[in-house]
């Protein structure tokens, strides 16, 4: 069955956000048995500090004008502005459709960002009347703080083209937002397949895959690299990067290891890194993983993979500015993580 990246519709995952003290723990020290078993190795010297706590269930980021750090609040419908220094926060837009209230529905709504020049569009998924909504799923630009202006109709596109079955929402999940050409690639987990979108609101499919659910984009040059978080029970060998272009037909392996990998990101010096989510055990699809078992990782030659800070709590995204990681989670926290890559990249 192919599968909805909404990564945390379970209420016991809930619960375990609000009430488990351990959830509210930092990143640990030690490794957890899966990342070794996955055969990644700590390596790197990173060190963590909180930088951003009190947010409603975050999902995307995006480094935006300024170099500030730009994350997404889809149970409020809103993007907030993050200093990458001091953590200081200011409410950047208003306003776009929230997520539906059911907790079935947690990893809809705003789920993404991104910037072309200093304006920013929104990627909004999981509000379509196909599942009880009343907005449209699609590409929204920030006109102001409060005010935004559809681009891309992506649900009426996802009803009109539909996937290869099986699939149960019509208008799909979308999950990430990433510019390319002047336009953007749009990731679709519960369709598995790769959008390209213009600024005149035209929609083609770029690639389509089996039951992989891609998550995070990242791009350099004419390859297009993607995270796939692989279908439940999210295997650790599923848990991969791949690299493809324009064109393509099939994708190719870049590394594996990665239990629940939900985005994909270039630091200094083309190093790839990866960002798990970390240990499933849910009752059903769409759930979450453990708290506190998420992990970033670095690529390294070889495809194998070098854990860089684990102890994660159910990371969604991560944005690299210069040698710095900044870690989103869904419980509203963003992680700074310096040093995430040695000489000569690290310095």
């Amino acid at each position: 069955m192919r599968h909805r990246i909404a990564l945390a519709s379970a209420l016991v995952s809930t619960l375990a956000a609000c009430d488990d003290p351990a959830s509210l723990a930092g990143p640990a020290a030690t490794e957890p048995a899966s990342l070794k078993q996955a055969g990644a190795q700590t390596e790197v010297a990173a060190t963590t500090q909180l930088l951003v706590t009190g947010l409603d269930e975050l999902q995307g980021s995006a480094v935006g004008p300024g170099g500030a750090l730009f994350v997404t609040a889809p149970l409020t419908g809103s993007i907030w502005r993050v200093d990458p220094t001091t953590g200081a926060l200011t409410l950047f837009a208003s306003g776009l459709p929230p997520r539906l209230p059911g907790l079935e529905f947690i990893g809809g709504g705003v789920v993404d960002v991104a910037f072309i020049g200093g304006t920013a569009y929104a990627l909004v998924t999981g509000v379509g009347a196909d599942i009880g909504g009343d907005a449209v799923v699609g590409i929204y630009r920030v006109d102001g703080p409060g005010s935004a202006t559809i681009v891309a109709d992506i649900g009426a596109f996802s009803v009109a083209n539909p996937p290869v079955p099986d699939f149960f929402v019509p208008t799909g999940w979308q999950y990430a937002i990433e510019p390319f050409r002047g336009g953007f690639l749009v990731t679709d987990g519960h369709h598995n397949r790769v959008l390209r979108v213009t600024l005149d609101g035209e929609i083609t499919e770029v690639i389509a895959f089996s039951d992989i659910v891609p998550t995070g984009l990242a791009v350099s040059g004419n390859s297009i690299y993607l995270a796939q978080a692989g279908p439940i029970p999210h295997l650790p060998q599923n848990g991969k990067v791949v690299t493809f272009e324009l064109g393509s037909t099939t994708a190719a392996e870049v590394a594996s290891g990665a239990r629940l990998a939900v985005d994909v990101e270039f630091g200094r010096g083309r190093t790839l890194f990866v960002l798990s989510q970390g240990f499933w055990d849910g009752p059903f699809e769409g759930t979450p993983a453990l708290p506190n078992t998420g992990a970033l990782l670095r690529v390294n030659e070889d495809g194998s993979l070098t854990t860089v800070v684990d102890g994660l709590d159910r990371p969604t995204s991560v944005e690299i500015i210069k040698n710095t990681a900044y870690v989103v989670t869904l419980g509203g926290e963003v992680w700074r993580v310096d040093n995430i890559a040695g000489p000569p990249f690290g310095h």
